[in-house]
């Protein structure tokens, strides 16, 4: 099978409400029903141009059934939907026209090779760039020649990233993009997402990694049961959280110095290990308390005092470890 372009084309750009420059991709109460079961229930969503935004739930969430809605593959039950300006349910050709996509269950073509699966998926977008295919296939080690029923979960799925990277398209929506990817691959991974914004591209990337999301991404979005739980600047939102606070004081004192930092709000755990005549005192406190806390611990004579912003992986167990 010959290739399906033969030359890197270019993509325009515009800032037309058919192709809005601010917002690719733009949610607003979205809800999708299965019968009578909300798989998402009024989710709002807006991924900004340029950026990596950060779609976070658990399995049953709804992230891939949000991503299939912007695919033009599900019809929402109520909502507003746009991607690159156009609704997906209505013009799904129009609207995903200059999206590349990754599902979580990439199923391919078993009887063709890796080689004639990439041209098909080339011949989907229609903006191809066969110098950055030959880089991408070099880069994640995949061996092109090979029949698709051959291949691991893993080269399935490089085989969709490779295609997704070297499409020339404006919007990346990717669902769980490194499930049967090594570490080593993963990190070729965030090399790519990295390029492709530098190129000025968009990438809506779901996932339950969240070193990957922590490390990629500018911006999140953390559903629960179909429904927005948070949303903002990864920044913002850390700032919003309490910091981990960890010191090692006098055995003596350590009973004292947990209650002073508890009326703080910092619920402070001891070990109970004293053999050099010191433990070590470790909880979380809210930002804004934190210079205070930090004052009582040095003049309550404790040493090695770190304080860590709250991770993301603080900010999602915060919704997630309350049991429903």
């Amino acid at each position: 099978m010959s290739h399906a372009m033969s030359a890197e084309q270019s993509i325009p750009q515009s800032s037309s409400p058919d192709h809005p420059a601010a917002h690719p991709v733009q949610v607003e109460g979205l809800t999708k029903k299965f019968g009578s079961f909300a798989a998402v229930d009024g989710l709002d969503l807006e991924v900004s141009a340029g950026s990596v935004h950060g779609f976070l739930g658990p399995n049953g969430a709804g992230k891939s059934t949000t991503m299939r809605v912007l695919l033009g593959l599900y019809k929402p039950s109520a909502g507003r939907v746009r991607v690159l300006g156009k609704d997906p349910a209505t013009h799904p050709a129009e609207a995903t026209r200059n999206v590349s996509a990754v599902p979580g269950d990439v199923s391919l073509w078993p009887n063709l090779t890796g080689r004639q699966a990439l041209d098909v998926l080339a011949g989907l977008r229609g903006r191809y760039d066969r110098t950055r295919e030959a880089g991408l296939i070099e880069r994640f080690g995949l061996d092109p020649s090979k029949k698709i029923r051959t291949y691991s979960t893993g080269n399935r799925q490089k085989v969709m990233l490779v295609a997704a990277f070297a499409a020339r398209t404006d919007l990346l929506l990717l669902d769980e993009p490194t499930a049967g990817l090594d570490p080593l691959m993963e990190r070729e991974f965030g090399h790519c997402v990295r390029q492709a914004v530098d190129d000025g591209r968009t990438i809506l990337l779901s996932s339950h990694i969240l070193s990957e999301v922590e490390e990629l991404c500018s911006s999140v979005t953390i559903i629960r049961d179909g429904r927005l739980v948070e949303s903002g600047r990864l920044a913002a939102m850390r700032h919003l959280a309490a910091s981990g606070i960890e010191a090692t004081v006098p055995v003596e004192r350590a009973d004292d110095i947990a209650a002073r930092l508890a009326a703080y709000g910092m619920a402070a755990d001891h070990d109970g290990g004293a053999a050099d005549g010191v433990i070590r005192v470790a909880g979380s406190v809210d930002r804004q308390n934190v210079p205070e806390v930090l004052g009582t611990l040095a003049a309550s004579g404790a040493r090695d005092i770190t304080s860590v912003p709250a991770s993301l992986e603080d900010l999602f167990m915060r919704h997630y470890e309350v049991v429903s």
